[in-house]
C-alpha cells in the first residue's frame, strides 16, 4: 500500500507535465518496445537508424524508441516466450488479445502495471470510452491502453469487373448469392476467388458468423453455453470453404502466405485473387491503390464492399472483428516506479494529434502530402503513380501504427471522402446493430487462462486441415472431441458457472 500511495503522490506532482509543450525541454528516455510486424520482408532494419519518423518522435518527445519487431504471424507465440523470460521484458508491448489467456495470466502474475487509477490523470488517455476500457479489464482492473477500432468494420470486398466477366453483375443480397459469386469467380482461369493467408481467423469467422453461427460461444434456449463449432451454421460455413477450396477457388498454399504479403495476390496485374473477407477499410484502400497504380476510375469503383448479408433464414449477423479495440498497449513491470509516469506521459502524447499523425501517417512531404483540396494523400499532388511512395506502409513508417491507440478518436489529417470511404463510414453506424458478441468475453475461466490459447490454436489447425481436404468430417469431429478432452469441457463448465452467476 505504501508503494502505491507513494506512486500516486509522485504522479500528482507530475500532473502538470502530462503533455509535451511546444518548446519544452525534453527529458531524454529510451523506451524498449515490442510490436507486431506486418512487413517482415521489407528493408526496415536497414532504415531503422535513419528513419525520419522515429527521429521526429524523438525531437517531439525526447523518447528514443528501441523497437523489437516480431512477424505478426508469430506474434502470439513470441509474446508467450517473451513474458516467460522476466529478465528481458520489453517496457511497452502490444497484447493482441486483449482478453486472451496470455494477457490474463500475465496480468495476474504481475507482469503489467495496473493503470486503473492512473489513466484518468492523463489528458488524452482519460478521453477513452469507459465501456471499451471495461471490455479489456481483468478482474475489474485495467492493465493496458486499448487500441481503438471501428466495431463493425468486418466484411467482404471483391472485384466487380471480374465478377462481370464471370457472368455476375448483380451485387449479392444474401448468403446464397454470395456463394454463387464465389464459385463463379473460381471458374476464371488462373485466379482464385477468396484471397486467404495464414491469418485464417478472419476468413473463418466472417464466413461462419454470416452463415448464422455464434461468435466463439453460443447460448441455447435453456441458457446453456456451447462452443461455436457445435452450431450447424458453423459447419455449413466450413463446408462452403472446403468446397470452394476443392473447386480451385482458394490458393492451396494459403498457409504459407504471411499476413504482410496478403495484398500481393490482389495487387498483381492481372490479380491472382478477387475477393477478401477482412476489414472493409482495406477494401477502399485497395480501390484507391488501383486508381493510383492501375488507372482505375474513381467515379466507378471496380471494388465492391459487401456486408450485412441475410443467411438462409433471413437473419443478419456480422463477425465482431474487435470489441471496439484490437488488443492493447501494456506497460510491463520492467519499467520502474520512477519511470512509469514518463512512459504514461509518452503514451498519452501518442494519442494527441501530433502523436497520432506521426504514428499513423508519418511526416508531411515524406510519407504523406496535403493536396490543394485540403485532404491528406500518400503521394504528391500531380503524381499519377504512387508505387515509389510505397514506403508509407512498408519501410519508412512501416508498422509504427501498431503503437497507435487513438482512444480519443482519429485526430490525423482528414482524407478525401471517396465513394467507398463514404459508404464504409455510413455503414459502420448502420451495421453496428448486427454485430454479435461472445457471451464469455468478460467471464473468467481458470482453464482458459492456463490453456485457452493452445486449445484455440489446435481447433484452428483442424479447421484449416478440413478446409484443405487433409481430414474428413470424422477427423474434424475427432479434433473437436480432443478439444473437449484436453480442457475444453472444463473450460465450458467454468464459463457456465460464471455466466449463471451473472443471471
Amino acid at each position: 500500500m505504501k508503494k502505491f500511495v507513494s506512486l500516486l503522490l509522485s504522479l500528482a506532482m507530475l500532473i502538470s507535465l502530462v503533455s509535451f509543450a511546444s518548446g519544452e525541454a525534453k527529458e531524454e528516455m529510451t523506451l524498449k518496445v515490442m510490436l507486431p510486424d506486418f512487413y517482415s520482408d521489407s528493408d526496415w532494419v536497414t532504415l531503422e537508424e535513419g528513419n525520419p519518423v522515429l527521429q521526429a518522435i524523438y525531437e517531439a518527445t525526447g523518447v528514443k524508441l528501441d523497437i523489437t519487431w516480431v512477424p505478426n504471424s508469430g506474434y502470439t507465440e513470441m509474446t508467450s516466450l517473451t513474458l516467460a523470460d522476466k529478465k528481458n521484458l520489453p517496457e511497452v508491448m502490444v497484447m493482441q488479445g486483449p482478453l486472451d489467456s496470455i494477457t490474463v495470466s500475465s496480468a495476474r502474475n504481475g507482469a503489467f502495471w495496473d493503470l486503473t487509477d492512473l489513466i484518468p490523470q492523463y489528458e488524452y488517455l482519460a478521453q477513452g470510452q469507459q465501456s471499451t476500457y471495461d471490455n479489456t479489464a481483468i478482474d475489474g482492473r485495467i492493465y493496458g491502453i486499448y487500441r481503438a477500432r471501428a466495431y463493425a468494420r468486418a466484411g467482404i470486398y471483391y472485384r466487380n469487373d471480374y465478377a462481370a466477366q464471370a457472368g455476375i453483375e448483380k451485387v449479392p443480397t444474401n448468403v446464397e448469392e454470395f456463394k454463387a459469386l464465389c464459385f463463379a469467380l473460381a471458374s476464371l482461369d488462373n485466379m482464385y476467388a477468396i484471397n486467404m493467408c495464414k491469418y485464417v481467423a478472419g476468413t473463418i469467422g466472417i464466413t461462419t458468423v454470416m452463415f448464422g453461427a455464434p461468435y466463439v460461444y453460443g447460448v441455447d434456449e435453456n441458457g446453456k453455453l456451447y462452443p461455436a463449432f457445435e452450431s450447424p451454421y458453423f459447419q455449413e460455413g466450413l463446408d462452403f470453404l472446403r468446397e470452394l477450396y476443392s473447386a480451385g477457388g482458394i490458393d492451396p498454399n494459403f498457409m504459407t502466405i504471411e499476413s504482410g504479403n496478403w495484398d500481393d495476390a490482389e495487387r498483381a496485374n492481372p490479380p491472382k485473387a478477387l475477393m477478401r473477407l477482412d476489414c472493409l477499410d482495406n477494401g477502399f484502400r485497395y480501390q484507391e491503390w488501383l486508381e493510383q497504380n492501375m488507372g482505375a476510375d474513381a467515379e466507378n469503383p471496380i471494388v465492391t464492399l459487401l456486408t450485412a448479408l441475410p443467411n438462409s433464414e433471413g437473419n443478419i449477423q456480422i463477425w465482431p472483428q474487435n470489441t471496439g479495440a484490437s488488443g492493447e498497449v501494456v506497460i510491463t513491470t520492467a519499467v520502474s516506479e520512477e519511470k512509469l509516469p514518463k512512459v504514461l506521459k509518452f503514451l498519452d502524447w501518442c494519442n494527441s494529434a501530433e502523436g497520432q499523425t506521426l504514428l499513423n501517417c508519418g511526416l508531411e512531404g515524406v510519407t504523406y502530402w496535403i493536396h490543394s483540396d485540403g485532404y491528406r494523400y500518400t503521394y504528391p499532388e500531380g503524381e499519377k503513380d504512387n508505387t515509389s511512395y510505397a514506403t508509407y506502409t512498408n519501410t519508412v513508417q512501416h508498422s509504427l501504427n501498431q503503437l497507435g491507440m487513438n482512444v480519443n478518436g482519429d485526430l490525423t489529417p482528414e482524407t478525401a471522402q471517396t465513394i467507398l470511404r463514404s459508404w464504409y463510414n455510413n455503414n459502420l453506424v448502420e451495421n453496428a446493430k448486427y454485430v454479435i458478441s461472445n457471451p464469455c468475453l468478460t467471464l473468467y475461466s481458470e482453464t482458459n487462462v492456463l490453456m485457452g490459447s493452445n486449445l484455440n490454436t489446435e481447433l484452428e489447425d483442424a479447421e484449416v486441415q478440413y478446409i484443405a481436404g487433409k481430414i474428413d468430417l470424422n477427423g474434424l469431429k475427432a479434433a473437436y472431441q480432443d478439444w473437449y478432452d484436453a480442457g475444453g469441457e472444463l473450460m465450458l463448465q467454468e464459463y457456465q458457472e460464471a455466466y449463471d452467476a451473472t443471471k
